[in-house]
């Protein structure tokens, strides 16, 4: 990423998070959140997995290839998020939480 005099970004992360959170709204009409782990049920191995969530609260069907897409960009978006537990990608505010807050409710 470029770097202007000041030795600051000249794209700051938050523009990143919100560019993905509209790029994912477009590609997964409805969805609210994404839930993000490496450990898909189907798979015996690490593998990126999504789980999307409507504003309802409801599941939403996904194909692999989308949930894999929407997986590994968020995986890339926050390379330095620890991985080994799932978070949950808020679509409204481009916010990353480990999913074991949001289920507490103390999320952001």
């Amino acid at each position: 990423m470029l770097a202007m005099p000041s030795g600051t970004p000249a794209c700051p992360d938050t523009d990143r998070h919100h560019r993905l959170a509209d790029q994912l709204a477009d590609m997964i009409p409805g969805a609210a959140t994404i839930r993000v782990s490496l450990n898909d049920p189907k798979q015996s191995w690490p593998h990126p997995h999504a789980i999307v969530k409507n504003e309802a609260g409801e599941t939403m069907e996904l194909g692999r290839t989308t949930s894999r897409i929407a997986a590994r960009w968020i995986l890339r978006v926050w390379p330095e998020a620890d991985w080994t537990r799932p978070h949950t990608f808020d679509l409204t505010d481009a916010t990353l939480t480990p999913s074991d807050l949001v289920a507490a409710g103390r999320g952001c």
